[in-house]
């Protein structure tokens, strides 16, 4: 289960860096949009994706949304990827985020391979400021 702080910064149009692991064991971390389920964080991405590859093949992830207005305000997740879920349910997912972030659907010409949601288990939670 989520703690109330992190759902509360995942449900406002508040950035998330997303860091995974590269073969070598490089950590690689993107900004993303996020959201939440109640229990889990979700990210939102594309399979062809190399972030997807490394989540696939090791699915240990830091998730840290940060406050848009305070970004002294933020919230670690660590855990891991315990579901993928692809086909219309992630097409839809990234206009429901695009209009969160951006108050529009998500540009279809931006999509260069399937989207796929991933959901993420926290193992441990830490909410920083505020």
């Amino acid at each position: 289960m989520l703690e109330e702080d992190v759902k509360k910064l995942a449900d406002g149009a508040n950035f998330a860096a997303l860091t995974t692991l590269l073969p070598d064991g490089q950590p690689m971390t993107h900004a993303m949009w996020v959201d939440h389920d109640d229990e889990h964080v979700i990210i939102n991405t594309e399979v062809a994706r190399t972030k997807f590859a490394n989540m696939q093949r090791d699915p240990r992830v830091t998730v840290m949304v940060w406050d848009r207005d305070d970004p002294y305000h933020y919230a670690e997740v660590r855990g891991r990827v315990v579901d993928t879920i692809r086909g219309p349910e992630a097409r839809a997912h990234i206009d429901a985020l695009s209009r969160k972030y951006t108050g529009r659907d998500y540009d279809e010409s931006a999509i260069g391979s399937e989207r796929v949601m991933v959901k993420i288990a926290p193992h441990r939670q830490r909410v920083y400021g505020g």
